[in-house]
């Protein structure tokens, strides 16, 4: 469970939040399993941030720094996180069906398992992420960087692969591709696909 204390200073708002990080010499503060649906965290320092099992459902997470944070396991559908970072952070078996991650940062981030049906990623940043067994399947990847990501056994069935780069991509081959878009794609061995442009 999240720590009452943490949790008490983040819903007086990202201003009073703030205020503790700059203040506190606590490096890893304690989210776990928070009840945070809808919540507006726009522009809030969660830098290595504890929010596994997390409720965000329908939160503004936009612009928000969730490097090197725990997301394990949370609950991130339909929240918006665009133009968020999240290098590195541990986002493995997360739920995030339709939620809003344009142009994010998600370079080496552990996407493991995640669920990330109809969620919009185009012009994202998933260049070393390893997304093995990710459901991406309708999401909007159009112009996202992909190279040298981990594709094993994840399923990109009717997928948005438009304008991506997939340079150096591991475990491609037995990618589910099915009725995907891949118009100026560049697949794992550097040619360009145009199937379904």
């Amino acid at each position: 469970m999240a720590n009452e204390e943490h949790l008490a200073l983040l819903k007086q708002g990202v201003e009073a939040w703030e205020n503790w990080r700059r203040e506190s010499t606590i490096m890893e503060p304690d989210l776990k399993a928070a009840d945070l649906n809808g919540a507006d965290l726009s522009g809030a320092n969660l830098r290595v941030t504890n929010l596994s099992a997390a409720d965000l459902s329908a939160a503004n997470l936009s612009n928000t720094d969730l490097n090197s944070a725990d997301l394990s396991g949370a609950d991130l559908s339909r929240a918006n996180l665009s133009n968020t970072d999240l290098f590195t952070a541990r986002i493995r078996g997360a739920d995030l069906r339709g939620a809003n991650l344009i142009s994010a940062n998600l370079i080496a981030a552990d996407l493991r398992g995640a669920d990330l049906r109809g969620a919009n990623l185009m012009s994202a940043n998933l260049s070393g992420s390893n997304l093995s067994d990710a459901n991406l399947s309708e999401a909007n990847l159009n112009g996202a960087d992909l190279r040298g990501s981990n594709f094993s056994v994840s399923d990109l069935t009717g997928t948005n692969l438009s304008n991506v780069d997939m340079a150096g991509a591991v475990d491609f081959d037995i990618v589910r591709l099915k009725d995907a878009i891949l118009c100026n794609t560049i697949i794992p061995d550097g040619s360009i696909r145009d199937d379904g442009c």
